[in-house]
């Protein structure tokens, strides 16, 4: 099994508050979705985010197929982090850390996942030839959303 790394930074200008209230309301990440994964939450999202939720969701990685993605809130620090972990999905392993980091113009968000394919070798090459590109395509939408919604720091 071979581990992969993503790691995004972003500067929003917004206070640490209103950031963390956003991210910690589970139906805005139908907002951060690519509209083409026809994203889905099942159960376990009608409430504000708190330590060991479980979020059921739909996604369609692949166009046609909707996998199950259960989630856990694993760990939770108020306005400073969050941790995600699936607990049933499309990945052998998934680990995704969200911190936020006040600053003098707004606050630093950086998501750091660490996760591994499926399928062993097989799964090592579908990650160099689709998977690893699909997570920078969703990445980069989510970036560029939050721009439109809180603004870019200057």
């Amino acid at each position: 099994m071979t581990i992969h790394y993503i790691h995004r930074e972003q500067i929003i200008p917004a206070p640490v508050e209103i950031l963390w209230k956003y991210f910690s309301e589970p139906e805005n990440l139908n907002l951060l979705t690519p509209p083409d994964m026809n994203f889905e939450i099942i159960k376990g999202g009608d409430v504000n985010m708190y330590e060991g939720q479980t979020i059921e969701y739909r996604v369609e990685f692949i166009r046609g197929v909707r996998s199950l993605w259960l989630t856990e809130i694993a760990h939770v620090r108020e306005n400073e982090y969050f941790v995600d972990e699936q607990r049933v999905g499309p990945y052998r392993f998934w680990y995704h850390e969200h911190s936020f980091e006040p600053l003098q113009n707004g606050v630093k968000m950086t998501d750091h996942v660490t996760y591994a394919a499926p399928f062993g070798f097989l799964g090592d090459v579908v990650h160099a030839l689709w998977i690893q590109q699909r997570l920078k395509t969703i990445f980069d939408f989510r970036y560029q959303k939050i721009i439109e919604t809180f603004g870019s720091a200057k």
